[in-house]
C-alpha cells in the first residue's frame, strides 16, 4: 500500500522577504563643532534614546548628551567590601573557629595577620565586577548592530562624525527626525534598517 503525501500550497513556509524595519535615522556631520551643535539640538527636543559615534573622544559631549554617570564605581566597591569581609572572615573561621591550633601562646586569631588575605580577596572580587560589570552594563559581547551594515557608517573610525536616533523612542517620528537632523547641519541622512 503506498502512503502519497499532499502538499497544499498553504502548507509551505513562505519564502517572500520579510519587509526591512527602520530601527535609526543616521546623521553624518563634517566635524566635532557640528556633532556637538547636533547633539544639543537632539536633546533639546526631547529625545532620550540617541548615541553620537566620533573617531576620538569629545571633551564635553557626555554632559551635552545628558549621559548619567555608571554605577559601576558602586558595584565596584561593593564587590571590594565584599571580598575584604569575605577573605577575613574565611580565615577567622579556619584559624580561629574550626581549627583553632595553639602556638606559643600566641592568639588564635589576629587581623594584622590576615591582612595580605584580605586584600587580595578585595582586589579580586573588585576586579572581576569591574569586568563583567562593565561587560553587563555595556550588554557586551554585542555580535551585531545594524549600523554596521552602512557604508559611511564604517568611515567612524577614521574621520567621520554621526548622530543616530534610535527608532524606538517615544518621541521618535521618521520625517520629522530627519528634518531635526538637517537642521542641526547634518550633510547627509541614511536610514538605518533592519
Amino acid at each position: 500500500m503506498n502512503s502519497r503525501v499532499e502538499h497544499h500550497a498553504h502548507d509551505i513556509p513562505s519564502a517572500e522577504p520579510q519587509p526591512a524595519e527602520l530601527v535609526a535615522l543616521m546623521g553624518e556631520f563634517k566635524d566635532v563643532d557640528s556633532v556637538f551643535s547636533a547633539a544639543e539640538k537632539v536633546r533639546h527636543a526631547g529625545f532620550r534614546r540617541w548615541d553620537v559615534h566620533t573617531p576620538f573622544p569629545i571633551h564635553g559631549i557626555d554632559a551635552v548628551m545628558g549621559t548619567r554617570p555608571t554605577v559601576l564605581p558602586w558595584l565596584v566597591l561593593a564587590a571590594g567590601l565584599f571580598g575584604a569581609a569575605g577573605g577575613i572572615a574565611l580565615q577567622w573561621y579556619c584559624n580561629a573557629y574550626d581549627y583553632a591550633f595553639p602556638i606559643s601562646g600566641k592568639p588564635f586569631w589576629s587581623l594584622p595577620a590576615n591582612i595580605p588575605v584580605a586584600f587580595e580577596c578585595t582586589i579580586l572580587c573588585a576586579v572581576l565586577m569591574s569586568v563583567f560589570g562593565m561587560l553587563g552594563l555595556c550588554r557586551l559581547p554585542t555580535h551585531y548592530n545594524p549600523l554596521l551594515k552602512s557604508e559611511r557608517f564604517r568611515r567612524v573610525t577614521n574621520d567621520r562624525f554621526f548622530v543616530v536616533l534610535d527608532a524606538t523612542d517615544p518621541v521618535f517620528e521618521e520625517q520629522s527626525a530627519e528634518q531635526l537632523l538637517r537642521n542641526a547641519g547634518a550633510k547627509y541622512v541614511e536610514r538605518v534598517e533592519d
